[in-house]
């Protein structure tokens, strides 16, 4: 299993300690400096069933000096794909990746349901 996450997230620090607590191991990545590419992202979200604007991070300060509200309902989902890839700051964090499941963001009710056996 693996996470991606920006250890100065307030969010993604919760949800490693979640994981420490829990004794769960995971691989992991800094999604700002180990982003993924095109192809990883389309697998994460056909695996997810979310919508692929579920994967936008939608606080961030780049979505928002991108205009990227307004931008994404025409853009097609290979261009959204294309524009997640450019920057992991883009993407909602943390996400955990098993083999056959994604988590985007932390949700401790939804990580436990998952996550624990």
């Amino acid at each position: 299993m693996k996470i991606y996450c920006y250890r100065r997230c307030s969010t993604c620090k919760k949800a490693l300690a979640w994981l420490e607590e829990k004794g769960i191991s995971c691989e992991v990545h800094d999604i700002k400096e180990e982003h993924p590419d095109v192809d990883e992202l389309r697998c994460w979200y056909k695996l997810s069933g979310l919508p692929l604007k579920k994967f936008f991070n939608t606080s961030g300060m780049l979505y928002r000096e991108m205009g990227l509200k307004d931008k994404l309902p025409s853009m097609s989902e290979e261009e959204q794909l294309q524009i997640l890839s450019s920057d992991g700051m883009l993407i909602k964090r943390p996400v955990v990746i098993g083999d056959d499941f994604v988590l985007l963001g932390f949700r401790e009710a939804q990580w436990e349901e998952r996550l624990l056996p």
